[in-house]
């Protein structure tokens, strides 16, 4: 073992300092480490400070991966946690701070402020006065080997506050501190140039200590207004303590479950994928629905007793995470829950073969690989709260989808006869189908997806927040906020109550907000225009276009939290991502057949009584319709024949009531379609649908022949 790592345990003054075997030890008299015996701290310096901005990954004991294959370095100590709150307030101090609103727990990494300066919510900790004397301190509350700090400016639409160069002290017991050193001399490090590019710098020699201190020693004056502002994170290994008898106790909770706990580039998503479906083969079946703008697949996990094929009777689900590429948690729980489902089929687990075996479960775990790919270049810590957010093209995935919403309440409002409203299955808008139109390539797949599978249930999962919202995103009048319910409000409300009543983190009654927000006034559930105005969004588009009901999961305060979090991650989402699935077997389904003929009727309408949204049978005949528990009358109807109606119960159980509908033939004078024909109502929707199609060929094509040409 000597020959690989020599770990020497001094006990200097009450700290415990490792050092590797590679490590040159021979601390003089007069070095940091004599000098702070005195102190009772321990530092060791050997070279000037180094700043970097080299981005983190992996966790402590990994082999730090070359950078050569386009992926992020790796550095030996995680962060503490300030971002993703695993540090709590009580554990953050500041020698002033201005307000409470600015006071030493908003003085976190990407922390996001309100619209409001001044509020409880703003956008880093400020110190009340203007000196070098500040200071922001974290207690680690355990002997830690500190090794680097991450510093950004303030967040915020008013003000521009930066903190340029700090320096770093360390203490045991908060009272005496000792500083990091460059040779003889205090360090200093370099800062923020603006406020939101996150900057690495790392000790030149790790140090162990319980506290340390950021002390910002320059910053923007803008003349004699500029405050003394930060956000920051703190990297540091915790160290075992010997005299602890219960390390159970105080270590972080990790996951029973067997899975690849890390982030994956798109390569790297390639391979995992492609090793689910060597192990459970026949459950499994990985294909693509288009292109990102740079040519990377869109993959797709179907887990299914018969993949590749719909079933009749069996309700289509799926998962879309990656919509927004740095927020990268989504990503790696579809990973980690494809992983899951294929391990514990195997094994025999009833809960997850009674899933697969009765649903088709679609899981896209990268809608913008593009943009991941950005950010994870950069890293989980150095990525900020942009990059990789947008397109390659810098559009915003979630407000380019047609805006259908819009449509809906023109005509409500020109339409005086309101039987000749429609509540489903709007068309596209013309102009939205043409090739100048600016829709991302992304945005055109997941639009075919959705037009060619008769999805039922959908959650689009994202980063940033934690909370559930659900349809519709967009206000009516284009206010910023406003509570705007779709005709199935109660529906979602349980929809998005199941996800976050079974969330670890969401049910927790003393979890701090994140950011600016506090969604527990709300039971961590809000109607998504009541949060805030998103016209374009994939949910409301997926209900006004489509039969799927679709909400949105904000899944974690961190979008990219370190590999070292994934797996307490997946425990605090690996039963609700179970439970939402499941959902889909609420309310009720059937078969719409011809009386005479007994073949399935497509695209007959499903209507129910007091829900002004309708939803249409699938190719077989099949539907599904969601509802909560209780007594409906339900009418069925198609052209060409006769409507019929019928009482269908729901109860509470985990199955949907099964209600059919057989048919007769209308009278001959208005003869039923022949085979091959379309409704009336449908063929502008499927027109618009045909032309979208081509447009994005030919995009494709023209892309194809620019990229040959470079």
């Amino acid at each position: 073992m000597a020959e690989h790592v020599a770990l020497l345990s001094l006990l200097i003054c009450g700290s415990l300092v490792f050092i590797s075997a590679d490590d040159d030890v021979t601390p003089a008299a007069s070095s940091p480490v004599s000098e702070g015996c005195a102190e009772n701290c321990s530092s060791f310096t050997a070279e000037p400070p180094r700043t970097t901005q080299r981005p983190l990954e992996g966790v402590p004991g990994e082999v730090p991966k070359s950078e050569e294959d386009g992926g992020p370095g790796q550095l030996e100590c995680p962060p503490l946690g300030l971002e993703s709150l695993r540090v709590k307030d009580t554990q953050l101090r500041a020698s002033s701070y201005k307000r409470r609103g600015l006071g030493p727990h908003r003085g976190r990494l990407n922390i996001q402020s309100g619209i409001q300066d001044g509020d409880i919510y703003d956008g880093a900790w400020c110190a009340l006065h203007r000196d070098k004397n500040q200071w922001l301190e974290v207690d680690a509350l355990r002997l830690t080997r500190f090794t680097g700090v991450i510093l950004q400016g303030r967040n915020s639409i008013w003000s521009w506050d930066v903190v340029h160069t700090y320096k770093v002290q360390f203490s045991n017991d908060s009272l005496v501190w000792k500083p990091s050193m460059n040779g003889t001399k205090e360090a200093v490090y370099e800062g923020n140039q603006d406020a939101e590019t996150p900057v690495l710098s790392l000790f030149n020699a790790s140090t162990v200590a319980r506290y340390i201190r950021i002390n910002p020693q320059s910053w923007y004056q803008n003349g004699t207004q500029g405050d003394v502002c930060l956000r920051a994170e703190v990297l540091g290994c915790v160290v075992p303590d010997p005299q602890n008898a219960y390390p159970w106790q105080t270590e972080p909770t990790q996951s029973r479950d067997k899975l690849d706990f890390r982030h994956h580039n798109y390569t790297e998503m390639r391979k995992l994928m492609k090793s689910v479906t060597e192990q459970c083969p026949d459950v499994t079946r990985i294909y693509s629905i288009g292109k990102s703008y740079k040519g990377l697949k869109l993959y797709v996990m179907e887990i299914s007793d018969n993949p590749g094929k719909h079933e009749l009777g069996e309700p289509e689900f799926r998962y879309v995470a990656g919509m927004h590429g740095n927020e990268a948690l989504g990503r790696e729980l579809l990973l980690n829950l494809m992983q899951y489902l294929c391990q514990e089929y195997k094994q025999g687990n009833q809960r997850v073969v009674q899933l697969v075996t009765q649903t088709r479960i679609h899981l896209l775990p990268s809608m913008n690989p593009d943009g991941y790919e950005m950010a994870y270049k950069k890293g989980s810590e150095l990525s900020g709260w942009a990059l990789g957010r947008y397109s390659y093209e810098g559009i915003d995935m979630n407000h380019n989808f047609a805006d259908l919403n819009s449509v809906m309440w023109t005509a409500i409002e020109l339409e005086t006869d309101r039987s000749k409203l429609i509540n489903h299955y709007f068309p596209i808008p013309e102009q939205y189908t043409s090739e100048d139109a600016f829709v991302a390539s992304e945005t055109r797949a997941v639009i075919n997806w959705m037009q060619s599978v008769p999805f039922v249930l959908s959650a689009n999962l994202h980063g940033g927040e934690v909370v559930v919202t659900y349809p519709y995103d967009m206000t009516r009048d284009w206010a910023p906020r406003e509570h705007t319910p779709t005709a199935d409000e109660s529906f979602f409300r349980w929809l998005a109550t199941a996800y976050a009543s079974t969330n670890q983190v969401m049910s927790n009654p003393d979890r701090r907000p994140c950011h600016n927000k506090d969604f527990l006034r709300y039971n961590n559930i809000i109607n998504g225009a009541d949060w805030h105005n998103v016209p374009g969004s994939m949910n409301d588009f997926s209900y006004l276009h489509t039969n799927c009901f679709e909400v949105t999961v904000e899944l974690s305060c961190d979008k990219f939290p370190h590999a070292s979090e994934l797996p307490v991650e997946w425990e605090n989402n690996r039963e609700s991502l179970l439970v939402y699935m499941e959902q889909v077997h609420r309310g009720i389904k059937g078969v719409i057949r011809d009386r005479d003929s007994e073949a399935g009727i497509p695209d007959a309408v499903v209507k129910v009584d007091d829900i002004d949204h309708h939803i249409r049978s699938a190719a077989g005949g099949d539907y599904w319709r969601l509802l909560n528990p209780g007594e409906y009358r339900v009418t069925a109807s198609a052209e060409g024949y006769l409507p019929s109606s019928r009482t269908c119960q729901v109860m509470y159980d985990h199955f949907p009531t099964i209600c059919d509908f057989r048919l007769a033939r209308a009278p001959k004078r208005t003869p039923p379609l022949k085979k091959g024909m379309v409704p009336k109502d449908l063929r502008l929707r499927q027109l618009r649908r045909r032309k979208l199609r081509v447009t994005t060929k030919a995009i494709n094509r023209r892309r194809a022949t620019l990229k040959k040409v470079r």
